[in-house]
């Protein structure tokens, strides 16, 4: 961006993370830290959205998780790394 100095900015890099809760059955996707005051919005009955005002997404909420996360692959998260071309698959025990 043309006039912003990169020297005096502060990046702080949190990983994206999958939690699951399963006394509760849900499960949370989060794309960052929330640290501003979010809107949850309700997408449907088993899925809400956390996003600032600003409309940064900071994360998913899956209700019903164990029936949205278990699909046809008997409960494995694929995480796919497209630039490097490597796929990991995680059991998620569900």
């Amino acid at each position: 961006m043309a006039g912003l100095d990169h020297r005096n900015c502060q990046i702080l890099l949190m990983p994206m993370k999958l939690t699951y809760d399963p006394r509760r059955n849900i499960g949370y996707l989060r794309f960052h830290e929330k640290t501003a005051e979010v809107e949850t919005i309700q997408v449907s009955d088993s899925l809400n959205v956390d996003i600032a005002p600003d409309g940064t997404i900071y994360g998913i909420e899956l209700l019903n998780a164990n029936e949205q996360l278990r699909g046809d692959d008997d409960g494995q998260l694929v995480v796919v790394n497209e630039a490097a071309g490597k796929t990991e698959n995680i059991a998620l025990g569900i």
